[in-house]
């Protein structure tokens, strides 16, 4: 008789198995506007298992792509795809309040920042309601720093008219615990807001493994 450690552990593999495939067979589906279905399978399959995830495929560089054998109009289709659910994700954030719907700004930050090679630094600047303003990127580094300017932060919080702020940035390494650096920039922003009546909620961290936030942590 299977013990029932095993069965739950049978039962995950089926799990990820089927979302494995439904992932190939969303992105074959995809790549078919672009070439013959049978090439189209044969290719998501490749690509699946050179990035790593459906969602990797989508934020891969073209570069990278046209080397594992997408041709031109597919990358224009995979590029759309991307854009669509990033925006998508985005307007839901225009219209609500931020605070109360953490789990859509979550799914908006992973989709447009979990699988980046590179460290960008985003600001989000919330209005009284706290309902999203504008997303901006501040600074775009290398693997493990972007470059930050917290004076710029608060300049940039004033032009837009912003009450509140939630700063985000990605560790393309995969580990989304705060540095050393993370917290000193932290209060250094808080800091600065403070002076000008400027009310910083949060300062997320996103990877692909998940995502980090100060204020769960007890770091704000």
């Amino acid at each position: 008789m299977r013990s029932l450690l095993e069965v739950r552990d049978g039962s995950c593999a089926c799990e990820t198995d089927r979302a494995a495939d439904a992932d190939r067979a969303l992105l074959a589906h995809v790549l078919g506007f672009a070439m013959p279905a049978a090439k189209a399978a044969r290719l998501s399959e490749t690509l699946i298992a050179e990035r790593g995830s459906y969602p990797r495929v989508l934020t891969s560089a073209p570069s990278m792509l046209l080397k594992l054998g997408v041709p031109p109009k597919g990358l224009d289709i995979l590029a759309t795809v991307a854009q669509s659910l990033e925006r998508a994700l985005y307007r839901e954030l225009t219209h609500s309040n931020l605070l109360s719907g953490w789990k859509a700004l979550n799914d908006y930050l992973h989709v447009s920042l979990a699988h980046s090679r590179r460290e960008h630094f985003r600001v989000l600047f919330l209005n009284s309601r706290n309902a999203l303003i504008a997303d901006e990127e501040m600074g775009v580094g290398t693997v493990n720093q972007a470059p930050v300017y917290v004076r710029e932060v608060i300049h940039r919080a004033l032009d837009v008219g912003a009450t509140a702020l939630i700063l985000v940035h990605n560790h393309p390494s995969g580990d989304p615990k705060p540095s050393r650096d993370d917290m000193q920039l932290t209060n250094h922003v808080r800091d600065a807001a403070r002076v000008l009546g400027l009310h910083l909620h949060d300062h997320v961290i996103v990877s692909e493994t998940g995502i980090q936030s100060f204020k769960s942590l007890g770091l704000l």
